[in-house]
């Protein structure tokens, strides 16, 4: 592959926006467990090897179990995920394939099983992920 621009040396301002961004997902009362579902699974759809490498290695540490996180393309077909996991997982994958939009559905149940603030944090970390896997993909970031 060939090599491609470092946004963070060429556009330091811009890419200081989208740090902020990830800074205030990390301020925010998100469980741990649930911003790693968040990165990973949106990372899997988006094909970005370098988040979901870093994503995976971070969840390991911070205790998710080798089992839920292999099993995470197939959420649906698996009971190691709560009601609560599986709303966030349906609303970050619908988040992640926006052409297709959010349907009412996948959001009435995030509604439901959210309080309104924390649903508002799961969106924001949906759509913070989604710009660092674009990051990823288009500059050609590879893990190590």
């Amino acid at each position: 592959m060939t090599k491609r621009i470092k946004l963070d040396e060429v556009a330091p301002d811009g890419y200081k926006a989208v740090l902020g961004l990830e800074k205030f997902i990390e301020s925010t009362s998100l469980t741990r467990k649930h911003k790693d579902l968040i990165k990973i699974r949106a990372s899997q759809i988006n094909g970005c090897a370098f988040c979901i490498d870093m994503h995976t290695r971070e969840a390991r540490k911070a205790g998710e179990t080798e089992q839920r996180i292999y099993a995470l393309n197939a959420w649906r077909d698996t009971a190691f995920f709560s009601e609560e996991e599986r709303a966030i997982l349906a609303l970050t994958e619908e988040v992640t394939l926006i052409s297709e939009h959010v349907s009412d559905e996948t959001y009435q149940q995030a509604a439901k099983v959210l309080e309104e603030s924390y649903l508002a944090q799961v969106i924001l970390a949906a759509i913070t992920i989604n710009v660092w896997n674009r990051i990823g993909i288009t500059t050609a970031m590879m893990p190590a």
